[in-house]
């Protein structure tokens, strides 16, 4: 939750008076998210008291020992910090309805100039950590038949592109892990747990800076907006809705990925763009590295 989409997913729920649980590996990071939901929390506070005064109890307002946030320093790709995390949680603040799982890191090499220790790390950050978090709070949701389980994937775990062969492998599992787990959930006919799959197009968070498709489509493919992303999950996440692909046009490359040949997808990638689109991307982060950035 330090960063990013975690980030503006934590204030999206505050917004929605929800009591939060925020975990990230950087302590100072979270902590500011933290601070930036207290604030709301206080807009939240100072219109109930603003409408309480003017009279105005035609709607219901919860009670402001509610509005907590809660900070939890955590590497999810280690799953006994997750366990040991998640038994705090429950000790120290309850029990948790809503996970969503949005943690990623990419190393940004070529398959053969990626240090081992990178590969791993992608995935158990992007991958094996959703299998943790899961267990840590499955179990009470299926006791009670009642809560929500988020999977911020990306359109690389639909489809893949050349030179993040570890990010895609990762992402691709994790979307493996969470249509197994809804059929599992459907099979057990738990219908009060929902579960819902975020897809979305490279997203401007900084993350792949640098990435770049051919030029003319460009316009027509921009980098995703954060904040638009994050307000399209949380529709599709307040609707139950149990996938959602942003933009749309990310369905129809999907599908055409499934009916077509290799071959013609390879030439559908040249066309977008999409082939070497991040070359780029990974040619600034060895010259990052290269300068000890």
């Amino acid at each position: 939750a330090g960063s990013g989409l975690g980030r503006l997913f934590a204030l999206e729920f505050a917004r929605r008076r929800a009591l939060l649980v925020l975990w990230d590996i950087n302590t100072q990071s979270n902590e500011e998210t933290a601070g930036m939901v207290r604030h709301i929390y206080r807009d939240l506070e100072a219109a109930d008291a603003a409408a309480l005064q003017a009279g105005n109890g035609e709607e219901e307002i919860l009670p402001h020992c509610n509005l907590q946030v809660f900070t939890y320093t955590c590497d999810v790709g280690k799953r006994e910090n997750v366990y040991l995390t998640a038994e705090r949680v429950r000790k120290e603040v309850g029990e948790v309805s809503v996970l969503v799982n949005n943690a990623g890191v990419v190393s940004g090499h070529h398959l053969l100039e990626c240090p081992d220790e990178l590969i791993e790390r992608t995935m158990m950050v992007n991958c094996h950590a959703h299998f943790w978090t899961t267990k840590a709070f499955l179990p009470t949701m299926l006791e009670i038949n009642h809560g929500h389980i988020v999977t911020v994937a990306s359109s690389l775990g639909l489809f893949s592109t050349a030179g993040v062969e570890d990010y895609c492998a990762s992402k691709f599992g994790v979307v493996g892990f969470h249509e197994s787990l809804s059929h599992e959930l459907k099979a057990a006919e738990k219908d009060g747990i929902k579960t819902t799959l975020v897809c979305p197009y490279l997203v401007d968070t900084g993350m792949f800076r640098g990435c770049r498709i051919r030029k003319e489509i460009e316009p027509f493919l921009p980098p995703l907006k954060p904040d638009y992303c994050v307000k399209q999950a949380m529709k599709a996440i307040l609707t139950d809705q149990p996938m959602i692909c942003t933009p749309r046009l990310m369905y129809i490359v999907t599908f055409m990925k499934s009916i077509l040949p290799f071959e013609a997808v390879v030439c559908m990638y040249r066309f977008l763009g999409a082939d070497k689109c991040m070359y780029p991307f990974i040619a600034q982060r060895k010259q990052a590295t290269n300068n000890n950035e």
